[in-house]
């Protein structure tokens, strides 16, 4: 079982590697711009729970 996990897991690793390579900066950026927003909140001090 572990070891049907741990194939499945590298093949898709690899497919999404090689598939998806260049998603990889969008996803970098998205990143940034969410913990900005997180630093943005916590500078102004605002409770995000209503």
């Amino acid at each position: 079982m572990l070891w049907t996990i741990t194939v499945v897991l590298l093949v898709l690793w690899v497919l999404g590697f090689s598939t998806f390579h260049s998603l990889g900066v969008w996803v970098h950026l998205l990143l940034v711009l969410a913990v900005i927003s997180v630093a943005i909140n916590l500078i102004r001090g605002r409770n995000p729970v209503a």
